[in-house]
C-alpha cells in the first residue's frame, strides 16, 4: 500500500519603507512626478529646433563660393597665368643684350670713330704747325712724326674702348645667365604654387561636398533632437523611478508541497483519525489503543 499526499499554498508579501525615509521618499516621487510633463518639447526647444530647420532648408549660402573656390584651386589658382609675359620680358631682353653678349659690338662702336678722329686731327695739327715753324713742313720727319703722333694720340682711345666693349660683352652675358636663372625661378615658383593650389582644392572639394549636404544634414540632425531630447529626459526620469518601484513595491508568489507517506505512516494517520472520532472510540480503535 502507498501513495502521495500533496498540499498547495499561496503566499503574498509586500514591504513598507522605513517610516522615517518615506517623507524623502514621497517628496523625491513627488518632484519627478512634477518634472514627468516637462520632458516633452517645450515652447523654447520647439522653436530652437524649428530654426535649425528653417535655416537648413535656406542651405548654405557659402556653398557655391566654396564650389567657386574649389575649381578655381584645382585648375592652378592662376598661379601660372602670367608665366607667358614673364617668358616674354626674357625674350625681350635677350634680344637687347644678344649684339653685346655675342661680341659682334666689340670695335663697333660708332662713337669710336669721331674721337679717333678728333684725336688725329689734334695730333696733326701740333705736330705740322711744330714742323713749319722750323720750315721742315713735308719733310719725311714731318710725316714720321705725324703718324707716331696720331698713333700715340688713338691708341689709348682704341684700347680704352676694346676693354669697355669686352667688359660690356662679360656683363651682358652675365646678365643673361642671371636673367634666365631669374626667369625659370619664377617659373618653377609659380609652378609650385599652382601644384599646392591644385592640392588645396582637392581638399576644398569635400568642404564643398560637405557645404551641398548641409540642408539635409541640418534638417536630420534638428529631427533627432526632436526626438532625443524628450526620449533622453524620458529615460532619465525611468532610471530614477524604477528601482524605487522595484525596491518598494508588492510581491506576491505560490508554491506546491509534495509528501510522500509509506504504508505504516498512512495506516497510523488514518487509525489516529478514527480513535478521535465520535462514537468510534469503543469500536475498532479501543482494540488498538487500549480504550479511550
Amino acid at each position: 500500500m502507498g501513495g502521495t499526499s500533496t498540499s498547495s499554498q499561496t503566499q503574498t508579501t509586500s514591504t513598507t519603507p522605513w517610516s522615517t525615509a518615506t517623507p524623502a521618499l514621497n517628496g523625491i516621487l513627488g518632484g519627478i512626478n512634477a518634472l514627468t510633463p516637462s520632458a516633452s518639447l517645450n515652447a523654447t526647444a520647439q522653436g530652437a529646433i524649428s530654426q535649425l530647420v528653417s535655416n537648413a532648408q535656406g542651405g548654405n549660402p557659402y556653398a557655391s563660393a566654396i564650389g567657386a573656390g574649389a575649381s578655381g584651386l584645382l585648375g592652378g589658382g592662376g598661379a601660372t597665368a602670367n608665366n607667358g609675359a614673364i617668358s616674354q620680358n626674357l625674350a625681350s631682353y635677350r634680344g637687347l643684350l644678344a649684339p653685346y653678349a655675342s661680341g659682334s659690338m666689340v670695335g663697333n662702336n660708332a662713337a669710336l670713330q669721331g674721337q679717333l678722329a678728333t684725336a688725329a686731327s689734334d695730333a696733326t695739327n701740333q705736330i705740322d704747325s711744330q714742323f713749319a715753324a722750323a720750315g721742315r713742313d713735308l719733310s719725311p720727319g714731318n710725316s714720321q712724326a705725324l703718324a707716331r703722333g696720331i698713333m700715340q694720340a688713338e691708341a689709348p682711345i682704341i684700347a680704352g674702348q676694346y676693354n669697355q666693349d669686352v667688359a660690356n660683352q662679360l656683363g651682358a652675358a652675365s646678365s643673361l645667365y642671371g636673367a634666365g636663372n631669374t626667369t625659370y625661378g619664377l617659373l618653377d615658383s609659380n609652378q609650385a604654387t599652382a601644384n599646392t593650389n591644385i592640392q588645396n582644392g582637392a581638399g576644398l572639394a569635400s568642404t564643398a561636398l560637405a557645404a551641398q549636404n548641409y540642408a539635409p544634414n541640418a534638417i536630420l540632425n534638428a529631427e533627432q533632437q526632436a526626438f532625443s531630447i524628450p526620449a533622453g529626459n524620458y529615460t532619465t526620469l525611468l532610471g530614477a523611478v524604477s528601482p524605487v518601484a522595484q525596491a518598494f513595491g508588492t510581491s506576491s508568489g505560490s508554491g506546491t508541497t509534495t509528501q510522500t507517506m509509506s504504508p505504516v505512516q498512512q495506516f497510523s494517520t488514518l487509525m489516529g483519525g478514527l480513535r478521535y472520532t465520535p462514537g468510534v472510540g469503543s469500536g475498532f480503535g479501543s482494540l488498538l489503543f487500549g480504550g479511550a
